[in-house]
């Protein structure tokens, strides 16, 4: 019996944020896998290394957690007045599955580099040294975002001493604006309401912000879901009764906010909506020893991704809660202590996150402006990526 090779894909391993992603240029995957389709997924999928019983993506890229199973196939953009189309591909870790459904606003920071170092960018907006501004065509959610990339020498320049909680090390700093997050063609408030009651059959009724914003959230009162909000990831995670419950609980909350049609939909939609739990300002230790004050932040959030506690913060998340905080009478607004405001500082497991919003209300419906959040990312290796001829 003969084996083919294995094929050679050119790719970058890249840090944006607290993820981590295989990137690819669209012009370099295989032919058949440059358009939509069960070859490109089929291929994505073995990169990654899944789906694997094993839940530890050993014979692949990924890292066998939400933040570290992720793809970006970048190319030119084919909208006027953008410079890069950037599409985000979730892959599941046990399921041959990947969610197109959504941004990961972590890795739009990562997005301006590889364009400008990869020629996505046309040189004449890219300066000898300062910063150069990348207009992003998010292609899940049909959004802009703008990526401001330091420059140095007619190179990204990656390096610096910018801190994020969730990353080791410095790097440079990397500001992100997410333009208009909310769908244009639908109300940021599915249900009109800025706080519902969702009732789950066995679990009881919450009080729930539903918001689609950056990326559609429930958010939830820390209290009414059994936590107090200073959890980190071992005391949820290795509890797989806790797991079950927020999973059923998220299900019900996207048949309520019309993402889905049935529950069943739920188990092969798992990257939207996200579902958080907010409490009002309290101080804990965060997973690297980094004692938090509560005097430092506004309130804290705990937010699940791909049904694991995330150990930082999403960056879609972050653009959720500062939408959601800068509306008075949403449930994560209460808990940073109501009234109107443009900014919060909240804590999550792994520190700290300032980010920013604007919010305005028209014909009693509320419209956001932009949010905007300061990241950093980095090269981690690149080359090209081997994996067996799929064809």
């Amino acid at each position: 019996m003969s084996f083919k090779p294995q094929i050679k894909i050119p790719a970058t391993y890249m840090r944006g944020g607290t993820s981590k992603g295989v990137f690819f240029n669209l012009e370099d995957l295989p032919k058949g896998a440059q358009v939509a389709g069960k070859l490109r997924d089929d291929i994505l999928l073995r990169v990654i290394g899944s789906p694997d019983p094993y839940g530890k993506q050993t014979d692949g890229m990924g890292g066998a957690t939400s933040s570290t199973s992720k793809t970006v196939i970048l190319s030119k953009s084919t909208q006027a007045d953008h410079d890069v189309d950037y599409l985000f591909g979730q892959v599941a870790i046990d399921k041959a599955f990947i969610d197109w459904s959504g941004n990961c606003g972590n890795l739009t920071a990562a997005v301006g580099a590889f364009a400008i170092s990869n020629g996505l960018v046309d040189r004449a907006r890219v300066p000898e040294n300062g910063v150069a501004i990348v207009r992003i065509w998010q292609a899940n959610i049909g959004k802009t975002i703008v990526a401001h990339i330091p420059v140095t020498n007619g190179e990204v320049q990656e390096t610096g001493d910018f801190e994020l909680d969730g990353v080791t090390f410095p790097a440079a700093e990397v500001v992100v604006e997410f333009l208009d997050p909310a769908d244009a063609d639908a109300d940021m408030f599915p249900s009109g309401n800025l706080v519902d009651v969702l009732e789950v059959p066995g679990e009881g009724a919450f009080d729930v912000t539903m918001i689609n914003a950056g990326i559609p959230t429930l958010f939830f009162k820390a209290n009414d879901l059994g936590f107090d909000g200073v959890e980190l990831q071992e005391a949820i995670n290795g509890d797989d009764k806790t797991l079950l419950r927020l999973e059923k609980i998220r299900a019900y909350g996207a048949l309520k906010m019309g993402l889905i049609k049935d529950l069943e939909e739920a188990k092969v939609r798992q990257h939207t909506p996200k579902i958080a739990f907010v409490s009002g300002a309290k101080g804990y230790t965060a997973s690297s020893g980094k004692v938090v004050d509560a005097q430092e932040i506004d309130l804290n959030v705990r937010a699940l991704s791909m049904g694991k506690l995330h150990h930082a913060m999403m960056g879609t998340a972050a653009v959720a809660i500062a939408t959601a905080a800068a509306i008075p009478g949403t449930i994560v607004n209460e808990a940073a202590g109501g009234g109107q405001r443009n900014q919060v500082t909240f804590g999550h497991p792994s520190g700290t996150l300032k980010v920013g919003a604007e919010a305005e209300q028209s014909d009693q419906r509320w419209l956001a402006k932009k949010a905007i959040m300061s990241r950093s990312a980095r090269v981690l290796m690149e080359g090209v990526v081997r994996i067996p001829d799929p064809e």
